[in-house]
């Protein structure tokens, strides 16, 4: 099942995507796709709702984030092999692990801000987990239990704040729309295997990025059994899981985001992301 949520900015409403790829409207079942109802009772309720009898949303309007106001916005750095070479990291032998503040979450071709002073602005296109009820001290084994879905995911990173900066790389990575996310949250039934998709991130038209959920260190089962040793994770959280080789500060000379640039991100069966970097 793919779910997304469509309309303008704080007035979305949350639709489905049925078999003919007609947006359903399912606002009549599920108030929007918040924590509240970010679980597998909801699915299983939409799963056996007549989607055919529900009015539809139109396919040309805004599509917003997948997910709204989640609990936490999770990160995993560095956990692609050949990423971590390109800027010059060691391989970690446990997942690096910070926080994107959830106020950076974007629809999925929103604008992207690039404000007065930044100079380093870079793309990673990751895979997101979305949770699907209470984590806590789980093991791998029990990790599909509790993963609701998955996203697509661009890791907006301000390089200077992040890395050049005092404190945490939190910095770098929470501004105002640097968390988009979508356009579908796809539930796990409709991945084959979540440890094999291609990913791909152009910017103005020339690819950046190709890599494959294959190639991570750390898998998703083994992320979120991780995690849930060091923190609760409630349904509704996300955690994006690393990117692979090709952003701008692996570049040599180093590439970065401009205002007037454009980025189209792709994740196999996770959908499409297209979005315009902008002047604040």
């Amino acid at each position: 099942m793919k779910l997304l949520r469509v309309g303008n900015k704080g007035n979305e409403k949350p639709g489905v995507l049925d078999k003919d790829g007609i947006i359903r409207d399912v606002s009549s079942h599920v108030k929007d796709l918040n924590p509240d109802h970010l679980n597998f009772e909801t699915i299983t309720k939409l799963q056996s709702a007549d989607l055919s009898s529900l009015p539809e949303l139109s396919a040309s309007d805004r599509i917003g984030s997948c997910i709204t106001k989640p609990g936490k916005f999770v990160a995993i750095g560095l956990n692609y092999s050949d990423h971590a070479a390109e800027t010059g990291a060691e391989v970690p032998s446990e997942p690096i692990t910070f926080m994107k503040a959830t106020s950076s979450i974007n629809g999925p071709n929103d604008d992207i801000e690039i404000v007065s002073g930044s100079k380093k602005l870079d793309w990673e296109v990751e895979l997101g987990i979305v949770i699907g009820k209470e984590t806590k001290h789980i093991s791998e084994s029990q990790a599909q239990n509790h993963i609701l879905g998955y996203c697509l995911v661009n890791d907006i990173s301000e390089r200077e704040w992040q890395i050049e900066k005092m404190g945490q790389w939190v910095k770098g990575k929470s501004h105002d729309t640097y968390g988009p996310i979508g356009p579908y949250l796809v539930t796990k039934d409709e991945i084959a295997d979540v440890n094999n998709l291609k990913m791909s991130l152009d910017v103005n038209g020339t690819r950046m990025q190709t890599g494959n959920t294959s190639t991570m260190i750390f898998n998703v089962d083994i992320i979120v059994s991780y995690l849930s040793k060091f923190m609760s994770l409630q349904a509704g959280d996300i955690i994006t899981t690393g990117t692979p080789p090709g952003v701008g500060m692996g570049m040599k000379p180093q590439q970065f985001l401009k205002a007037g640039d454009t980025m189209k991100l792709s994740i196999e069966n996770l959908g499409e992301q297209n979005s315009k970097v902008v002047a604040l």
